[in-house]
């Protein structure tokens, strides 16, 4: 199997098979990273993503994981595309402060098959997008501390106490969002994962 170092040099090279080797690779991580944040624009930011890696493949030099890189672009797309629905006169959005709902009221979120990811959902769009995006990253793609650090462009003691501070908000977001008593159970069971007590 090639490594997606050898993918991505090959896509560089002109080798569109390659190129759509490291796509189907990493398509459904880079649709679950968009689909919680900008739902309806989700297939196109998706396809933007990729052009941007197929077109920046060249100059792409090796530092870090390619994978690490790929979100990173899908991350600065994502902030592009927030910044350019914020309303016009406002000041710059903050995304290490500003959260999904107060950005892009209008986002819709992912259809979840049950209550409590709908609620867990729903909680991660209150807390500030950046820390959204770090714990999803770190819980649904399984990313480590040195990848994320390479993808915010931070260092790792810093991804360290963002993932604390994250895990904290999502809680409070949780309690803070309406739940039926059968309900409880199940969101107990997905925070003790992503935000336990003592995180």
């Amino acid at each position: 199997m090639h490594t997606d170092h050898d993918l991505l040099a090959a896509w560089a090279a002109g080798d569109r098979r390659a190129g759509s080797q490291l796509v189907e690779r990493y398509y459904d991580s880079i649709v679950r990273f968009f689909a919680n944040k900008a739902s309806n624009d989700t297939d196109d930011l998706v396809q933007r993503t990729f052009l941007a890696c197929a077109e920046g493949a060249a100059g792409f030099r090796g530092e870090g994981s390619v994978r690490a890189w790929l979100f990173g672009i899908a991350r600065n797309l994502l902030y592009a595309h927030i910044r350019g629905r914020v309303r016009a006169g406002l000041a710059d959005p903050d995304f290490r402060e500003s959260a999904l709902v107060d950005l892009a009221p209008g986002a819709s979120t992912v259809a979840a098959q049950r209550a409590e990811q709908r609620i867990l959902y729903a909680a991660l769009q209150r807390i500030p997008l950046e820390l959204q995006t770090l714990l999803e990253l770190y819980y649904w793609e399984d990313l480590p501390i040195e990848e994320l650090a390479q993808i915010l462009d931070i260092p790792a003691g810093t991804v360290k106490s963002r993932l604390h501070r994250a895990r904290r908000l999502l809680r409070e977001a949780c309690e803070k969002l309406p739940t039926a008593p059968e309900e409880r159970a199940g969101l107990s069971q997905l925070l003790e994962r992503w935000a336990p007590p003592e995180a």
